[in-house]
């Protein structure tokens, strides 16, 4: 029972690296109220938690190298703590931002990689494998029960009860760190590269900073952007930027490596097949599920109308069943391979995805969308027992930190990506079905169909069906076109909320060609004979 102490802290840290961003999605509701701001806002401080991690992650790999893996993961939490302390007094949006998006996404930058080579060293074999299906099965366990808690204390009591609590549990973790085994440091710990930092974390942030914006400013046409490029929208170009740095920053590792220097990124490691499917399985499921669980929130409390813990309370099946299917890995490793329960997962997570899209309707079905919570956890947790395993088995021990950063840069990456894309996709779809009813409404007259498509070119948010109407009130329109004005936007927001899970299924069926180079061998296969010289 001893050497599984360190998987206890381990686990528990990781299961706190990834609540904070479920409770938000279900707090978004009660956010929007206490900081007077909208859905769009909250967004963006939602994806600007996962962007820090994202920029910082490999980083936070090569500094545990240096420093060591451990003082690098205590460090990494006494950083987190105080930003967690910090939003749980946020007084206004932006000290909410700098405690939540900033302080701790860059403590979570210095946990989490040091964490994945920390389990990696700590186990071997089928232990190792047992242990990342624990590590999935809590992260998983982390997105889904965030609802649940969030939304009981969001309700109950508040929000910032549960920032105050992850102090609480921060300072448990400290107390029992040594618990986890010091793996030994190389000789010659490897030099920062600050040149190699600045340019992946500036080529990841304008990637990103592009795909959000892009229901604000616009993809092409402009919309309410602080600026123009030859009259065009500045989406494409700052997410090009990014492409531009992240190139740049492939060439400077490149030309630091033939000189001799500590690289930020070993880019032979790319050269890796198992690892480079593993990095980029990691990414879409990320995008998958951190889309779902932004766009799920929205229907369940701005179309139906429920509050925070009622909404925890519907996604309570994806909680159970992706901690439950992430501990069948190691299982289901010895009979099947990795790629073969990848593969499964990604099957399980399109029939889930179809089941949700018959769900998505004004009348909420709470039997046909508990069942398709279930399966999608099923799925969810498929993947996560496997992927860990696959990126730091592809490595040898002494690249262990750096594979931890390169997995979690992935995976947060995924996660900005996908509360920003699929977001985009929601106000954009959102946008364009609402037009398109007034217009084809006789009830809807000219000046408020003018009106709309002027609010429509400066950017909208997804709002409810009460605010819709409490603003035609405002201005004034009859109540029979107000009815009918109410009516289009209300379908309106189902398809886009229907769009949104279809990218979302795109998505998943776009990864299944990168299980390729998934291993093909299970654990429980005999060994082949001895290969002889």
């Amino acid at each position: 029972m001893g050497r599984w102490r360190a998987l206890l802290v381990l686990g528990t840290a990781q299961f706190l690296m990834v609540l904070d961003t479920s409770v938000m999605n279900v707090s978004i509701s009660a956010l929007v109220q206490d900081f007077d701001t909208d859905v769009t806002a909250i967004q963006a401080v939602i994806t600007l938690y996962t962007l820090v991690m994202a920029a910082f992650m490999i980083t936070g790999g090569k500094i545990g190298d240096m420093i060591g893996r451990r003082r690098a993961f205590t460090v990494g939490l006494c950083i987190y703590g105080v930003g967690s302390a910090l939003t749980a007094l946020a007084p206004e949006l932006w000290v909410l931002t700098l405690g939540w998006s900033v302080i701790e996404g860059l403590g979570a930058g210095l946990v989490l990689p040091a964490l994945a080579a920390l389990v990696a060293g700590a186990y071997q074999g089928r232990e190792r494998a047992v242990a990342y299906g624990v590590i999935g099965g809590l992260a998983g366990a982390g997105i889904a029960v965030g609802p649940l808690l969030g939304g009981w204390v969001t309700t109950y009591l508040t929000w910032r009860v549960v920032f105050a609590g992850e102090v609480v549990i921060v300072l448990a973790l400290l107390c029992v760190v040594r618990w986890i085994s010091e793996p030994p440091r190389p000789a010659r710990p490897p030099l920062l590269d600050a040149g190699g930092a600045v340019l992946s974390a500036l080529g990841l942030g304008c990637v990103v900073l592009g795909v959000l914006q892009s229901s604000t400013w616009g993809w092409v046409r402009p919309k309410d952007a602080p600026f123009t490029v030859f009259g065009f929208a500045p989406t494409l170009f700052v997410a090009a930027a990014g492409g531009v740095l992240l190139w740049l920053f492939r060439v400077w590792e490149r030309r630091r490596e033939s000189r001799g220097g500590d690289p930020l990124v070993s880019f032979s490691l790319f050269a890796i097949p198992s690892l480079r499917a593993g990095l980029t399985l990691l990414l879409g499921q990320n995008l998958v599920l951190l889309g779902l669980f932004f766009v799920i929130p929205l229907y369940l409390q701005i179309v139906q109308g429920l509050d925070a813990f009622e909404t925890g309370l519907r996604l309570l099946p994806v909680s159970v069943t992706m901690f439950l299917s992430a501990l069948s890995g190691p299982l289901l490793g010895r009979v099947a391979s990795p790629r073969t329960v990848v593969r499964a997962g990604l099957l399980v997570l399109c029939a889930a995805i179809v089941w949700l899209l018959a769900t998505v309707r004004p009348e909420l079905d709470d039997a046909s969308f508990a069942c398709a919570m279930a399966v999608l956890g099923i799925g969810m947790g498929l993947l996560a027992s496997q992927l860990g395993n696959v990126v730091q088995s592809s490595v040898e021990e002494g690249r262990r930190s750096e594979a931890g950063g390169l997995q979690y840069t992935a995976q947060n990456l995924g996660s900005s990506l996908g509360t920003a894309l699929i977001g985009s996709v929601l106000i954009v779809a959102l946008a364009g079905v609402f037009v398109r009813q007034i217009e084809e409404n006789p009830m809807i007259s000219d000046a408020v169909r003018q009106q709309t498509g002027v609010a429509v070119q400066e950017g909208i948010s997804f709002l409810s069906t009460d605010q819709v109407r409490a603003a035609t009130q405002q201005a004034g329109v009859p109540a029979a076109e107000a009815e009918a004005y109410v009516d289009d936007y209300a379908q309106a927001q189902i398809a886009g909320l229907k769009a949104a899970v279809l990218a979302v299924g795109a998505i998943t069926l776009c990864c299944l060609p990168f299980t390729r180079r998934l291993p093909a061998e299970h654990a429980g296969k005999p060994a082949g004979p001895t290969p002889v010289a």
